[in-house]
């Protein structure tokens, strides 16, 4: 009897760790969540748009799980906080949290997380090259969503939310962490790969 599991159809490298099946789908799926909320209190707390960590542990999640279980745990992630756990940045919460300002990203994890694993699923998690086109990308998501939001947003608030001001609020702050953060993932993933996959042929 095939159990039920929303592991991906091609292995990726929690599937080389932990056993197929919805017990470990849902442990790996709430401890991504989980990094996501532990790496949003790492910031810098700018306004209207913290630097965050947020965004390596949504790189990481989607490429470690691929992309069912990478977007829905960064779905829960965005449930739980809008229902008031305080996992976003500065341990804030609830759903004027993601009305707000920051929302859009919020958002964008989960399309990033899917992208990210969808790549992983096709091997774009191994070598270097590879990584880092697919964590540069999955970052360019988080913004592609995040952008329009932040506009919006801030129209509402009556500030300006010309391109340029939005930029400048939203994008430029986050050119040099966002590229450091898709370094990171891209040197830690390979690297976790031949740790998994020296212990399997040990």
């Amino acid at each position: 009897m095939t159990s039920i599991s929303l592991a991906a159809p091609r292995p990726v490298l929690i599937d080389r760790v932990v056993p197929r099946g919805i017990v470990a789908d849902v442990a790996t799926i709430t401890a991504g969540a989980a990094l996501t909320a532990v790496l949003a209190q790492v910031a810098v707390p700018l306004w209207p748009v913290p630097v965050t960590g947020q965004t390596l542990a949504v790189l990481l999640v989607g490429a470690t799980l691929g992309a069912a279980r990478g977007s829905i745990s960064m779905a829960l992630y965005a449930l739980v906080g809008g229902l008031g756990l305080p996992v976003f940045s500065d341990a804030s919460s609830g759903w004027t949290v993601i009305a707000g300002p920051t929302g859009g990203y919020i958002l964008g994890f989960i399309l990033a997380a899917a992208i990210v694993g969808w790549a992983a699923e096709r091997e774009w998690d191994r070598g270097w090259l590879k990584p880092a086109v697919t964590f540069i990308g999955g970052s360019l998501v988080v913004f592609a969503i995040g952008l329009p939001w932040l506009a919006m947003s801030l129209g509402q608030l009556g500030l300006p939310n010309d391109l340029q001001s939005v930029l400048i609020a939203g994008f430029y702050p986050f050119i040099i962490g966002g590229l450091i953060k898709a370094a990171i993932a891209a040197a830690l993933l390979p690297l976790a790969w031949k740790a998994v996959e020296k212990r399997r042929d040990a």
